[in-house]
């Protein structure tokens, strides 16, 4: 029997920081015995972790607070009071720091698993480039302010290890709010999203402007941008657990992050509706069918085909139908009704289920040829050659199509 694929889902509609993920990830079952162990083979000093169940407009979870305790100044605030540069400075200030190096150096000599390693590190070195670049720095002249340090490290090392703990098969994300408005940090007054948000998160669908601040710190983005396979709104699997990480702020949308634990479905069959458009044409050249079918095609329609039928006073006429998605439906009506005689089309919501397919490349002697597979309850249950290609090859080398699907082992 195969093993159904463990997903975890982040639901960031409020965003995402260093210290709401920790919260929701033991509020998801991480035990909290085990992380704080974890931690602890960082030769760290000067923190500890401040955990309470907590509530943001009537959703409960857990709020984790990393509490600097060594003689350190808490004037540099929080990630998520939107101090979002203040953990980072350069050579010329005066504060205590710690080169990105030194943080690499920290968590190579360490005694945590080498997963953790290497997460933490690929975490930590986003962030870094994204300031270098920013700053027009190399990222080995990348500092840390020793209180954002120390709360960043446990945060992103503490991430590392709640995914180590959970071993998901897969981790998946909502687009991730950003928020709105203005911050301010080391260098003034600056928009949000903060430039190192904006660089961690290139390429990746995000929301914005839900609140009129910073919702998604750097440490936040890097979590994301460095731990997830895929961003979609749309949850395809089972959900098993759901659980929350409370944050600091209050406002009209609830401050935390929702994280899911589920399972992959079954991918034996893809369960999804098209539309299906159709018309009855019976005063149209035949030969204009050709032209039809090439620009529905050509615009991303999944079939369009047609049926011989007789319609009143036993006209002889042609059914066209066009099987799309439903976003190409208005499209796919302007090309029907452009270049056909039809003054009306029907539309028909129709449930599809397709089988899931993939395709292996066999070599033959002729050439290279794409095999189609189908899959039902991951077996396949059937393979097929590629007509295109199959054609391509007996045109090249002047033999019979025939030929070519012999040659095919």
């Amino acid at each position: 029997m195969n093993k159904n694929k463990k997903i975890l889902y982040f639901d960031c509609f409020s965003g995402i920081s260093g210290d709401m993920n920790l919260g929701a990830m033991i509020d998801l079952g991480v035990d909290i015995g085990y992380l704080e162990r974890e931690l602890m083979k960082l030769n760290l000093e000067g923190w500890k972790i401040q955990i309470t169940r907590s509530h943001k407009l009537g959703i409960w979870g857990t709020n984790v607070k990393v509490l600097v305790t060594s003689n350190h100044h808490h004037s540099h605030g929080k990630h998520h009071h939107g101090h979002t540069h203040d953990h980072l400075t350069h050579e010329h200030q005066t504060h205590e720091h710690r080169a990105y190096n030194d943080i690499k150096h920290l968590i190579q000599s360490s005694l945590l698993s080498e997963f953790v390693k290497n997460t933490s590190l690929s975490i930590f070195k986003k962030i870094g480039e994204a300031e270098a670049k920013i700053h027009n720095k190399s990222i080995d002249e990348i500092h840390f302010h020793e209180v954002g340090a120390v709360d960043s490290i446990v945060d992103i090392v503490g991430a590392a290890i709640c995914i180590d703990y959970l071993k998901p098969d897969l981790i998946l994300s909502s687009y991730p709010e950003l928020g709105g408005g203005f911050v301010h940090c080391a260098h003034g007054k600056i928009p949000v999203p903060a430039p190192a948000v904006v660089e961690l998160l290139k390429g990746i669908p995000v929301k914005t402007g839900a609140v009129p601040f910073e919702t998604t710190t750097p440490t936040g983005a890097a979590i994301l941008a460095c731990l997830v396979s895929d961003f979609s709104e749309k949850q395809i699997f089972t959900i098993s657990k759901i659980a929350y990480g409370i944050g600091e702020r209050d406002t009209e949308i609830p401050n935390v992050l929702r994280v899911i634990l589920g399972e992959q479905i079954e991918i034996q069959k893809i369960e999804n509706s098209a539309c299906v458009l159709e018309c009855n044409i019976d005063d149209m050249n035949p030969e204009l069918f050709d032209f039809v079918f090439e620009k529905l095609f050509e615009q991303g329609a999944m079939d369009v085909y047609l049926t011989p039928i007789i319609m009143k006073k036993s006209r002889p006429a042609t059914k066209l139908s066009v099987i799309c998605s439903h976003d190409k439906k208005d499209l796919m009506k302007e090309i029907v009704f452009t270049n056909t005689t039809t003054l009306g089309i029907r539309e028909i919501l129709v449930l599809k289920t397709d089988l899931h397919r993939d395709f292996e490349i066999v070599q033959t002697s002729f050439g290279a040829v794409r095999i189609k597979n189908a899959y039902y309850k991951n077996k396949i249950i059937s393979s097929k050659p590629e007509y295109d290609d199959c054609k391509k090859l007996a045109n090249e080398h002047r033999v019979s199509i025939k030929e070519i699907y012999k040659s095919i082992k």
